[in-house]
């Protein structure tokens, strides 16, 4: 297996014991961040959220977002910091796969107008482990 290869294999490890990131994005020249549940296919991302909330305001003026999945406050051994462009979603069969029953509680159903998918695609990402060098996987 090759090193972009394994790395990629290991990033996506990460990624699918996580279910919750921190998501960052820019409000005017101003960074935000807010806790997120996570749901990914290979390396793309994907976020749940309402149409209607600043984030979702804040990615129609600039789409570039940061992504930290793996810190708990500790000393974790498999930390992923990622940059990336995000699109908003409003595909039907993606946010029927994505639903989940604990969205009821901000959203009608899957068909609701206000249910969104944000679709993380990551141009770059730094995967820290315990005890090595960081390693970087690039677009």
């Amino acid at each position: 297996m090759q090193q972009t290869e394994l790395l990629e294999d290991q990033i996506a490890g990460v990624l699918a014991a996580n279910r919750i990131c921190s998501f960052g994005t820019v409000d005017g020249n101003k960074p935000m961040v807010r806790d997120m549940a996570l749901f990914h296919e290979g390396l793309t991302l994907y976020l749940a959220t309402n149409s209607k909330t600043d984030k979702v305001d804040e990615l129609q003026n600039n789409p570039n977002v940061h992504v930290l999945v793996g810190y708990d406050g500790k000393r974790s051994s498999d930390i992923l910091q990622i940059q990336a462009r995000a699109e908003i979603c409003k595909d039907n069969a993606l946010r029927e796969r994505l639903w989940n029953e604990s969205f009821k509680a901000w959203f009608q159903g899957p068909h609701d107008p206000d249910y969104v998918i944000l679709e993380i695609k990551p141009e770059r990402i730094e995967y820290n482990s315990a005890n090595a060098e960081p390693r970087v996987w690039q677009k």
